[in-house]
């Protein structure tokens, strides 16, 4: 295996570095980019800042498979954008709400408006949050269980759904390197092969249901259920709520439809297209399952965009204007992708990931590189407080590790993806913490304080069940995954905690 030895690990070891100290993404792919182009380029400045533009990220843009990402990524900037501000969401929570006389159903109904919110991580939080915020109260809920149960229901969530713009970065990220490495497998086909083992992902889901109906939280949460339940105090002395309540316009139109007949749209064109290539009995090749998704939320856009006029929600101009700027708000996403894509083929030229795969080799066996990966993930994702961003590191590392030492290469996926999903669910400065805390009118601090117990035993379960995993192969692990935070659960919640200060 061709590598140019220890500088190959330069580039990918200033874009950690730099992601951890600046929290800027960007800058950091892209000075690890040309870091890597300057030793390419024998340490020529001139040559490299031409050769990193010309022949690194302009080929990324012109490449087929890579425009076709970009633009399906805009189709779902501009669907998100739409609807967001159809209204629709609300509209269909308020219909709910008046079902909601028990903590459970309470608890169990924010639970199923964060999942029904599945296309916008972002999004889901300022959505559900103000809209039950009341309903904890008045069931006197804590609004940190509140902020814990939209986080988890936020990127956990988007993380595992292929069609949304989550799925579709990781797939580009993946199909880069399996063309890196001269691998003709579908990037649909390895993700879908993932999903069950993305433990973290899987287990940030399911604890909540869990512990809603079971009643068997711990820890901080558990002392904030008992402050509210007790004295009625919605927040602690020392805490300072990121957002406060503020009234809701009971005038403002809303109407159902708005978000479920644009999904159906969305569903039925994706799969019905899906069907004509044999899915799911068959592999759908990428570009098939790019064009039916660009399809169909092209297809879910007009339907929404039509609803609004004729409800009467927006004018034609506006609603257009709303689909704009969430094409728009995907800039940053595509630049993101751009440079990983770029890092990627710079870090393939000089082997970097050969010269990792004939370090370990001798030393460390196929079966504990999931496990491996997952805590390098989750130490960067921590750092950085993006899950994207410590994917795009890491990918280049994970699948042509994966292939070199003879690891299961959905685990490896896996398990890079659960890595980034936990630092960026602890991280008391990432997007989603931030706005789920947001969404409940919460105290940031308090929201991760009372989530992260909760975290730190599912991703103890995951890296533990990641061994098994890599000695296995078995996609049914994530069972054993759910079973021990289960019993874990249950044990640990049985101890009342003292009703005091956290």
């Amino acid at each position: 295996m061709e590598h140019m030895g220890f500088i190959s690990l330069i580039p990918p070891l200033i874009a950690i570095g730099l992601a951890i100290t600046t929290k800027n993404v960007l800058v950091s792919l892209f000075t690890g980019l040309f870091a890597g182009v300057l030793l390419l380029t024998s340490g020529n400045p001139i040559t490299a800042t031409t050769e990193t533009i010309g022949e690194y990220l302009f080929p990324q843009l012109t490449d087929s498979y890579n425009a076709a990402v970009l633009v399906l990524l805009l189709f779902i900037g501009g669907f998100v954008g739409l609807i967001e501000k159809s209204g629709g969401s609300a509209a269909l929570a308020k219909r709910v709400v008046r079902f909601l006389d028990t903590k459970a159903k309470t608890q169990m109904a924010a639970y199923v408006g964060g999942l029904t919110i599945f296309f916008s991580d972002l999004g889901s939080p300022l959505i559900v949050g103000p809209i039950f915020e009341k309903i904890f109260d008045k069931a006197k809920l804590s609004r940190e269980k509140l902020a814990w149960i939209i986080d988890s229901t936020a990127s956990p969530l988007a993380v595992m759904i292929p069609f949304i713009g989550w799925g579709v970065y990781i797939m580009g990220l993946i199909r880069q390197e399996f063309d890196n490495i001269g691998s003709d497998m579908s990037e649909f086909t390895a993700f879908l092969q993932a999903i069950p083992f993305q433990l973290y992902p899987i287990l940030a889901v399911a604890i909540v249901p869990f512990i809603a109906l079971t009643k068997l939280d711990f820890g901080p949460m558990a002392r904030a259920e008992q402050r509210v339940e007790k004295t009625g105090e919605l927040y602690w002395k020392t805490s300072r709520p990121l957002r406060y309540s503020e009234p809701v316009d009971e005038n403002q139109k809303s109407y159902a439809v708005l978000i479920w007949l644009p999904l159906l749209t969305l569903f039925v064109t994706l799969f019905g297209l899906l069907l004509t290539h044999g899915f799911p009995f068959e592999p759908v090749a990428g570009g098939d399952f790019r064009v039916a998704l660009s399809t169909a939320y092209l297809f879910a856009s007009i339907v929404l965009i039509g609803l609004m006029v004729l409800l009467k929600v927006k004018r034609f101009s506006e609603a257009f204007e709303l689909y704009s700027k969430g094409m728009q708000k995907m800039v940053f996403v595509l630049a993101t992708l751009v440079l990983a894509w770029a890092l990627g083929t710079v870090m393939s030229e000089m082997g970097t990931a050969n010269y990792v795969i004939e370090l370990l080799q001798d030393s460390v066996p196929g079966y504990l590189v999931p496990a491996i990966l997952f805590l390098v993930a989750v130490c960067i994702s921590l750092a950085t407080a993006t899950s994207w961003g410590t994917f795009a590191i890491m990918m280049p590392f994970a699948i042509p590790m994966a292939f070199g030492l003879d690891a299961h290469l959905a685990i490896c996926i896996g398990a890079v993806l659960s890595g980034g999903i936990f630092g960026d669910h602890c991280s008391p400065i990432s997007d989603t913490t931030i706005l789920s805390s947001t969404g409940a009118g919460c105290d940031n601090v308090d929201h991760v304080k009372t989530q992260f117990p909760y975290a730190l035993l599912n991703g103890f379960i995951a890296f533990i069940v990641f061994i098994f995993a890599g000695i296995t192969g078995s996609s049914l692990v994530f069972l054993a995954a759910l079973a021990f935070m289960m019993i874990a659960v249950f044990l640990i919640g049985k101890r009342k905690p003292k009703h005091a200060q956290i």
